[in-house]
């Protein structure tokens, strides 16, 4: 499937492995109506005015979505942030010598209530935000880094957590005791604990500076994503455009004040149909242009010196840590763990994927030119003409397919998926407070009965919210003090209901539900004592191996058949339109892994600078692309000027991360397929036991030893992109 201007899947809004709650991160966002006053209710919140410091007293113990305003969100940060500190302090001036329980633990334990506040605001910050929010974001940001620097630099907390680790041989630890200790001590380190008070008071600074720099990045990418608007006046210009996203076009067009005509927007549900179906060479050039040259464009919300200074910042920052480059820092606590070697893997898939790609430019070239189009085929034709090759090769028609991929009905598909795998089983709960009308919110349950935990689901786009699909977690799962359940919530960016008609989301984004539905369920299966090893706390190369593997069930015939019905009648996806499906699933994969992997060097070559980049961000990465070969008709999954993966989001030297988890899950799905049986009962209790339920607290590659009985080979992942022929072997 075509994904250029899509994220891989999606991420999760959060830090990865962290162990204060002052470093969650957040993106800023477009502005939008302020939420209703709505007084509290004292019956469902007690011990304080402000809901956010209150007492809950709802169901499950959700957050009370209805009741949260944005003026509470401020002072809620500042008097959390007070008590996490008063919390610190009763630890380093503990009388008795430093524990594992008085100082490990202690610290598991402190900042709750920040990590409760910093949640929620992420959450509505990221999926229905407004002008106060941001500026609370932007105001809070440098002051959330300094509450964490105080916490990790202070020098008599960093002895008592080196003298524990230290004494580790002695304590008669169990397994996960170990891993928290080991995981807290690593954390310490790599924050700068143990430098000297000179490079300490320089890692606060770098710190606070790149607190200011990715928000204000992060606002800029989205101001220029809002900024732009394509007006069509002629309905022949829409060409084969479905309808309900004609309606849904027309719609936005008359918000917007045109009386007339169809609105698209940078927007992928906007965007990416309206480059398959136009005809209109030109306005693809316009719209296609536009979304490439997003903060590049020389204005004041331009991108370019911020992100070089980011990268230059985080240089620094790593020499400072002893490290030769930020990805080496970064890569040193990944199952990766040098840059070199995700170079060599990207360099191992690149090779047979830029020579498939050079093939699938040839072929949609001589079409174009055969339709009487001159000229050379340009980034702008790739969509358009790799939709008419589709239909002409494998006669499969996307807009056919459409019907049968109602969003709901991809949603009970994905139930029934993860149900028949573990169990599970959702129960719808409206009465349940949301942030936003949109939402639907499930009570999960285990087999028996017992409760599991909640789900928020998220759907459409809106002003309001930030591109692309990511899960948050509300509430981590731990055991430490009695259990506590999860709380979860997914977010997407699919066409709204219009014109009369459901969501049709199609099969492309039926994956994207299910992979951001993987990462729910690692963070809903999740059973492990101390939160700050639960759910994803993992590292983010192995992060993408739950919510990825979820994708590979929905395109075998036997579960396309179960939630693939037509919206109107029910009738299921005739097996002659899977069977075109299975024959297409390594089209066009040339195209889709030569711009991931494009922007995964991109990614380790702003990451491995040891020095500020002496010539324009521009122009670095064109001479980055131009090593690599990458051909001008696919530009890089994200440029640099709005990668907000890695200059607003925690995937620095991270992005290929997905790739290599799509070894993983390949692999891994491959357990289920060896047994006959897709759903095999004793394979999915392996994988939910040994790696859904297992959190962080053992490394990466052992967990998947634990479920594969051997280390994962990339054979399954060439076979499936259609790139096999080259040499390969495991990681």
């Amino acid at each position: 499937m075509l994904r250029f201007l899509s994220s891989p899947r999606g991420r999760i809004l959060h830090t990865g492995r962290r162990l204060f709650p002052a470093l969650v991160l957040t993106l800023a966002l477009p502005a939008c109506r302020e939420a209703p006053d709505r007084g509290p209710t004292p019956s469902r919140i007690s011990g304080h005015e402000n809901p956010l410091l209150a007492e809950w007293h709802t169901d499950f113990g959700v957050p009370p979505f209805d009741l949260i305003r944005n003026e509470h969100y401020e002072p809620a940060f500042r008097e959390a942030m007070a008590r996490h500190k008063a919390e610190i302090e009763a630890i380093v001036n503990h009388p008795e010598p430093p524990t594992f329980e008085n100082t490990i633990v202690a610290l598991e334990r402190s900042g709750a209530l920040l990590r409760r506040v910093s949640r929620v605001f992420g959450a509505v910050n990221a999926a229905h935000t407004n002008d106060t929010l941001q500026a609370v974001d932007r105001t809070l940001a440098p002051l959330r880094a300094a509450h964490s620097d105080d916490i990790t630099l202070n020098p008599i907390l960093w002895e008592r957590v080196r003298t524990v680790f230290e004494q580790r041989a002695e304590l008669g630890l169990d397994a996960e005791q170990e891993r928290l200790l080991e995981e807290t001590h690593k954390r310490f380190v790599r924050a700068g604990a143990a430098l000297s008070e000179v490079a300490k008071a320089r890692v606060r600074e770098i710190n606070g500076e790149l607190a200011e720099l990715t928000t204000r990045f992060g606002d800029n990418v989205l101001a220029e994503t809002n900024a732009f608007e394509l007006l069509v006046t002629d309905s022949a210009d829409l060409g084969n455009l479905p309808a309900n996203l004609v309606s849904l076009a027309a719609e936005k067009a008359r918000a917007a004040g045109h009386p007339q005509g169809w609105l698209f927007t940078l927007d992928r549900p906007s965007i990416e149909p309206f480059l398959d179906a136009s005809p209109n060479r030109d306005l693809r050039r316009q719209i296609f242009t536009a979304y490439l040259m997003r903060g590049d464009n020389d204005n004041e919300r331009d991108n370019k010196k911020i992100l070089a200074r980011i990268a230059a910042l985080r240089a620094e920052k790593a020499a400072l840590m002893g490290y030769p480059t930020h990805a080496h820092f970064v890569l040193a606590d990944a199952m990766a763990e040098t840059p070199e070697r995700v170079m060599a893997f990207l360099e191992q898939v690149w090779k047979p994927a830029l020579e498939v790609a050079k093939k699938e430019r040839s072929d949609l070239q001589a079409l174009m030119n055969q339709e009487g189009v001159a000229g050379k085929l340009e980034g702008w034709d790739w969509r358009h003409y790799t939709e008419k090759v589709r239909k002409a090769r494998y006669d499969l028609d996307q807009e056919a397919l459409l019907p049968y991929f109602e969003v709901n009905a991809v949603r009970d598909g994905v139930f029934m998926v993860a149900g028949r795998l573990y169990g599970l089983t959702f129960h719808e709960r409206p009465e349940l407070p949301r942030w936003h009308p949109d939402q639907q919110v499930f009570e999960v349950r285990e087999a028996d009965g017992r409760h599991l935990g909640v789900l928020y689901l998220d759907f459409f786009a809106r002003p309001s919210k930030r591109q692309g699909a990511w899960m948050n977690s509300l509430r981590v799962q731990s055991k430490l003090d009695g259990p506590v359940s999860p709380i979860v919530t997914v977010n997407f960016n699919f066409p709204a209901p219009a014109g009369g008609q459901p969501s049709l989301i199609g099969l492309d984004n039926a994956l994207t539900l299910a992979h951001e539905m993987g990462h729910a369920l690692h963070g809903l299966l999740s059973d492990v004592t101390y939160e700050s090893l639960a759910g994803t706390a993992v590292p983010r190369d192995f992060v993408e191996l739950p919510s990825q593997i979820m994708e590979n069930w929905m395109t075998e015939p036997e579960v396309l058949r179960a939630y693939a019905r037509h919206y109107q009648t029910g009738e299921p996806l005739p097996d002659a339109v899977i069977e075109k499906i299975q024959a297409s699933a390594t089209f066009n994969q040339g195209f889709a892994t030569v711009e991931f992997i494009a922007a995964a060097f991109l990614d380790m070559a702003w990451h491995t600078l040891s020095r500020p980049v002496e010539h324009e961000a521009r122009a670095f990465e064109q001479d980055e692309m131009a090593r690599i070969g990458l051909i001008p008709e696919i530009p890089p999954r994200y440029r640099s000027t709005y990668f907000n993966h890695i200059f607003s989001g925690g995937y620095s030297a991270g992005y290929y991360s997905y790739l290599w988890a799509e070894v993983l899950d390949k692999d891994a799905f491959q357990a289920f397929k060896e047994t006959g049986n897709l759903f095999h009962p004793e394979v999915a209790a392996r994988f939910r036991r040994e790696i859904l339920a297992r959190g962080g607290t053992r490394p990466g590659m052992e967990l998947y030893r634990n479920f594969r009985g051997r280390e994962p080979s990339i054979q399954a992942l060439l076979e499936a992109r259609g790139l096999t022929g080259s040499e390969n072997g495991g990681y």
